[in-house]
């Protein structure tokens, strides 16, 4: 087997297909964003990345606030649709039958049906040709409760996450490993003992 050589393209994947809603309460918008992931721990920093040409970029760019939405199977379509219609012809949240819920840190909702929403701050934009990386603090994280078990952890893996790669969308599947588990050291079986049986060695 061989590689072919092609020149450089954005063609890293999956990657998270997220509803990034922003605006207001009375007036919120929905965009798609495949452009996103984490930059840093602490503090806890994220990025979008926007063409300036979409209407949600000069509503993020002005309030400086956006709230990352995680988009599970059952969201997809509606992910789809805010991907490729814009918010100057359509109010989102009304056509897709989406719930705007009133974050706790910034004035932009969050998507109510998403299993986890991120509230975002911005404190840098920094352009790169066709995009411009919107850089945030994630000042909140809201979990629905019914993916949190009674010691508080969190378990994402039960709300059908949803990935993008290449044009196509797929729902996260089958658990194949945790992190660390290539050098995590495995347990030692304990021997079986039976009451009131002697030591046959003795």
């Amino acid at each position: 087997m061989s590689k072919v050589k092609w020149k450089g393209g954005a063609l890293i994947a999956p990657l998270p297909a997220v509803m990034v809603s922003c605006g207001t309460m009375e007036k919120a918008n929905v965009l798609t964003i495949a452009w996103t992931g984490i930059l840093n721990t602490i503090p806890p920093k994220t990025y979008i990345s926007i063409r300036p040409e979409r209407y949600s970029y000069d509503i993020i760019k002005e309030s400086g606030e956006f709230v990352i939405n995680l988009t599970t199977s059952n969201l997809i379509k509606a992910a789809d649709f805010c991907g490729v219609r814009s918010g100057r012809d359509h109010d989102k949240f009304k056509l897709l039958d989406l719930t705007p819920e009133k974050s706790s840190e910034v004035n932009c909702p969050m998507i109510k049906e998403s299993p986890l929403s991120m509230e975002c701050r911005v404190t840098e934009i920094i352009r790169l040709g066709s995009h411009d990386m919107f850089i945030a603090d994630i000042v909140a994280v809201n979990v629905d409760d019914q993916y949190i078990d009674s010691e508080g952890r969190l378990h994402l893996d039960k709300c059908s996450l949803a990935a993008f790669a290449h044009g196509e969308y797929y729902e996260l599947g089958q658990k194949i490993g945790s992190f660390g588990f290539s050098v995590r050291k495995k347990k030692k079986k304990k021997k079986k003992t039976y009451p009131g049986k002697k030591d046959e060695a003795r």
